[in-house]
Formats: C-alpha cells, structure tokens, sequence
C-alpha cells in the first residue's frame, strides 16, 4: 500500500520556471519554482498524485502564472526525483509542505493538488495561517476507507488487516491518522472541492464526506462524465476556479517582501 513505482519526468522545465530543491521533513524534494506574470496575487503549492509527478502540473502552471499567481509544483516524497522510499499518503507528506509553504514570498498562498494531492493540500492546511485557500480534486476522505475500496474484493479481513499493519511498519505512520475529512473539521479556510461525478476508484462521496466536514467556506463542484484524474480537463471547472480565486484572493492583501533565502455546484 505504500510502495509506489516512480514514474519519470516527461517534460522539459516549463517557460519561466527554474528547478529548485525545497527541504522537506527530513528529506529533500525536488521540483519548479515558476514565476508570475504580471502583478503578482500570491503563490500556489501543487501537489501530484499518486505514481505521477510535477510533470502533470503543466498546464496548471501556465494557467496560474498568467492569472498572476507564482506556483511551485514538487514531487511528493517517494515520486518522480524527490528523495524517500515510502508513499505515506499525507502523514509525512502534509509536514513536507508546510516546509515548502515556510520557503516561499510573504504573502497569500493557496494549496492545490489532485487525488493525493487534493487530500494532502487539505491535511497541510490545517494550523497554517500563510494558506488562505485549498482547491482539492478527487480527495479520498481517509485512508483506511480508500484502500478497502481499492483492495481486490476477494481479500478475507484479516489479509487486508495484516496489509494495514505491514504499512505503517514500512512506512512508520498510523493509517487512522490520514483522514481528509477529520482534518477539514478543523479548516476555517475557504476550501473549493471538485470531483468528476464518474470517478469509480474515488468515489464522490469521498469529497461529500470532507464537504460536510468543512466549517469554513466550501464548495464542491461535481464535474458530469469526468472519472478520476478528469475533472481538472473540464473548461466548466476552470471557469469556477477563477470565479472562486477572484472571490477569495485579492491583489491588494499581498505584502511583495521576500523571505531569505470540473459542473454543477453543491
């Protein structure tokens, strides 16, 4: 359940990015620093999912930077070139970004990831004043939950017990620690879900579970037709993603000083 194959880059450094390492939790990680064109609004951390890369940040790269926003897109630990071994699913992997938020500019900063992604954006929130904003895709809303749905269904109980526990073992985490939803009951944070409504590896009741767990302001868009790691194609999405960022990220709350160093709303 932790090990996950690496899959390698398979694009060149974007136009105005530069490869920069970031310290994560114990490790290094490795990915984009992409610069805003135009007045800049604040930065964007996104985050890949699972056996997939910065690579898939692409197009968002280029979408945010021309809106006005710097984005740092990196590989999770265990993926893509970032040192680990161990994939833990947002036990480790939500301390690496609070290290990578501590790296950045003074000023607003918004999480956003898909799949893992969207679930660890949510996880790292938590307790993080600099994060005025997360835009989670295809979130699970625990681990546990998601894996026993993943898990072949002719595993007995007791396999998939044994497969938990060897887990945490490799992994050094608690499984019952990785939940998305229990960490959005602490979020007062606007937070924008999106889940294709087709998605059949995680279910939208996945985002419904975290939607009805947020106290804070919270939308969750269904995207109609998309299934998993889809929802982020559709032009619908986009177009709330800009009138959510337009409602939540104002120009004239950033302070430019540096630091050292997809269809229908619910």
């Amino acid at each position: 359940m932790t090990q996950e194959a690496r899959v390698a880059l398979d694009h060149n450094v974007p136009k105005g990015c530069i490869g920069r390492e970031y310290a994560g939790d114990g490790l290094t990680l490795r990915g984009w620093s992409c610069a805003a064109r135009g007045p800049r609004r604040g930065s964007v951390v996104y985050l890949d999912g699972v056996a997939d890369n910065r690579s898939s940040a692409v197009g968002v790269i280029d979408w945010l930077t021309q809106r006005g926003f710097a984005v740092v897109a990196y590989d999770s630990r265990a993926h893509g070139q970032s040192d680990g071994g161990v994939c833990t699913y947002g036990f480790y992997e939500r301390r690496d970004l609070k290290h990578v938020i501590d790296s950045l500019p003074r000023g607003p900063v918004l999480s956003m990831g898909n799949s893992l992604g969207g679930a660890v954006a949510i996880q790292g929130a938590v307790g993080n004043e600099r994060v005025v904003g997360v835009i989670a895709a295809e979130a699970f809303s625990d681990l546990r939950t998601i894996a026993i749905e993943r898990a072949p269904r002719f595993l007995p109980r007791p396999v998939i017990a044994r497969a938990f526990r060897v887990a945490e073992e490799q992994g050094h985490f608690d499984v019952d620690a990785v939940s998305p939803a229990v960490a959005a009951a602490s979020l007062r944070t606007p937070v924008l879900l999106i889940h294709g409504a087709n998605d059949v590896d995680t279910r939208p009741e996945h985002s419904r579970r975290i939607f009805a767990a947020l106290k804070g302001p919270k939308q969750l868009l269904l995207v109609p037709g998309a299934g998993h790691n889809q929802s982020l194609n559709s032009p619908v999405a986009w177009a709330e993603i800009e009138r959510w960022l337009s409602a939540f990220v104002r120009a004239e709350s950033i302070t430019a000083e540096p630091r050292t160093q997809t269809h229908g709303t619910q």
